[in-house]
């Protein structure tokens, strides 16, 4: 009897143990692998290798110092006190990193939800009333006679009341739940990263618009005393036209017209200037408007500093918000594939229900009145036709995509980074060199000034002059704005400035400053402290 009851017992057992073997066919996970994992199918997550350079190419340069550095507030670097109001206003008032801000809130409320699923997902509590009238003219329900016993089981009229409740709770057995924890921590993280990113493009963006406004005020400068210039020059033309000098007839529209050129260019700094103002108006969330009460008048360009310490380019990985988006993006869908092997298993619950069920109400709360069902069930996906190995394989590829998004990222941030190295080298090079072609321009136009006064020259050499003193001044101008662009490019490339959000206000507009009325609220605290990224990771296997 004993051998009868095994084989039975084995006879229903293999062919799920044969449906086990063809579901899991190139897709399960290993019982070591299983229990390593902590009793999660699917793979652990591991971060992905990334090239990265040893060191910088101009790492030798005596202004670069691969020493580790600060960059939590870069922009202090150009000692400009209007700049540092204006990082401070940015930050506290930027309506598109308001937005990055809530986006943060909704991870958090998502990941919450995932959590929820850790306990029992289905919890019901019912309560109705129903009244019944019955046919008495079907053959289920025939009619009887009213003396008879069975009377009130065929009563037409009834009535029924219930209250209880129903729950079903699928176990986490093979970590599906887990996983989505997982993948949605991972996915809250690439939130907060993403809005530390958003600080340190804010900050670049305002520094950047800073530095373009101060270059445009010089340019402005530039042209106006040109133009003062040129006005003499008209001048001097018109003078000797009216001595009858020789040759003096072409010197006034020529002297007016290259006076007449820089006036016009004078206009088109003006709309640029303005442009730059309305765009720093914006980027502090204000509408654009005069902010003549924020800059303090003209000023010179900021200056870049004379060394910068820049790191190794492998502090790239944990210092760039970006990158490390990128990353969790990566391990968020690491976790995906672990939820995809799941369905390839039995999905264990436990189901139950129970009630108070009584024709009267005054019944209903007895004990005689009470009932219940409670139970497990499984629920295995089988016969799925490569649809679930296929869903497998989906997400695997996915996670080679971040992966390699991932190792692009890394790269383009170790690009960006070596071009605004070079080109501060070559910018702060290249303005000694404007500012002695600046300086010669000058004396040689106050030489040909006086030698057309005097008549030794014809206008033409000096309008030549001139045009070589106006474009000297303002490739030194530009020469200048490019190398503090340069300066912000390069923080900006190393991943400076979201950690202003770590530290307490301690600057921006008053309120009672702000146009428009006071200024919009915050936005939610929801942030939590940066993640620590371990000092050794591997790679995906």
């Amino acid at each position: 009897m004993r051998r009868v009851v095994l084989f039975t017992a084995r006879q229903k057992l293999l062919p799920l143990l044969y449906l086990l073997a063809v579901s899991c066919a190139g897709g399960c996970t290993s019982v070591r692998e299983y229990v390593h994992n902590g009793l999660k199918v699917g793979p652990n997550y591991k971060r992905p290798a990334a090239p990265v350079a040893d060191e910088w190419i101009d790492s030798r340069s005596s202004r670069i110092s691969s020493e580790p550095g600060d960059y939590s507030d870069w922009w202090t670097v150009f000692n400009d006190p209007v700049l540092n109001r204006l990082v401070e206003t940015a930050y506290s008032q930027n309506i598109t990193l308001r937005e990055a801000g809530f986006l943060v809130a909704e991870a958090q409320a998502q990941r919450g939800v995932v959590a929820g699923n850790l306990f029992p997902q289905t919890q019901q509590v019912i309560a109705d009333y129903t009244r019944t009238q019955r046919s008495q003219e079907t053959a289920l329900f025939p009619s009887i006679p009213p003396g008879s016993p069975f009377a009130n089981l065929a009563a037409p009229q009834f009535s029924n009341w219930r209250i209880g409740g129903s729950l079903a709770w699928e176990l986490d057995f093979w970590g599906r739940y887990r996983r989505a924890i997982e993948g949605a921590d991972a996915r809250l993280d690439a939130s907060v990263e993403e809005f530390d990113d958003a600080i340190v493009l804010l900050i670049g963006e305002v520094a950047t618009t800073y530095v373009e406004l101060r270059a445009l005020e010089q340019r402005l400068d530039v042209a106006r005393e040109n133009a003062n210039l040129q006005n003499e020059s008209v001048r001097v033309a018109q003078a000797r036209l009216d001595a009858k000098a020789a040759d003096s007839e072409l010197d006034t529209p020529q002297a007016k017209a290259n006076l007449g050129n820089t006036l016009a260019a004078i206009e088109a700094f003006e709309i640029q200037r303005r442009q730059a103002q309305n765009r720093l108006a914006v980027l502090m969330g204000m509408p654009p408007h005069d902010l003549s009460y924020m800059l303090d008048g003209p000023a010179s360009i900021p200056r870049a500093s004379d060394v910068v310490t820049v790191g190794v380019p492998a502090e790239l990985i944990w210092r760039r918000p970006d990158v490390r988006r990128a990353e969790r993006l990566v391990a968020a869908q690491s976790a995906e594939i672990g939820i995809a092997q799941s369905e390839l298993y039995p999905h264990i619950s436990i189901n139950g229900m129970m009630a108070w069920e009584a024709a009267h109400f005054s019944d209903v709360f007895k004990s005689s009145a009470f009932g219940g069902t409670i139970g497990p069930s499984l629920r295995w996906n089988v016969l799925n036709y490569g649809r679930l190995l296929n869903n497998i394989r989906v997400q695997d590829a996915r996670f080679q995509q971040l992966a390699a998004n991932y190792q692009q990222t890394v790269l383009q941030a170790n690009e960006e980074a070596e071009n605004a190295i070079v080109a501060y080298l070559h910018f702060t090079d290249q303005i000694k060199v404007r500012e002695e072609s600046a300086h010669q321009a000058r004396e040689a136009e106050r030489v040909a000034q006086v030698k057309y006064r005097e008549g030794e020259i014809d206008f033409n050499r000096l309008f030549t002059v001139q045009q070589l003193l106006l474009g000297q001044q303002e490739l030194l101008a530009v020469a200048r704005g490019n190398a503090a662009q340069s300066l912000v490019d390069l923080y900006r490339a190393l991943g400076g400035g979201w950690e202003i959000r770590l530290e307490p206000s301690t600057g921006g507009i008053p309120p009672s400053e702000f146009p428009g009325g006071p200024p919009l609220p915050p936005a939610p605290d929801v942030l939590p402290a940066p993640r620590p990224v371990p000092e050794t990771e591997g790679t995906e296997e």
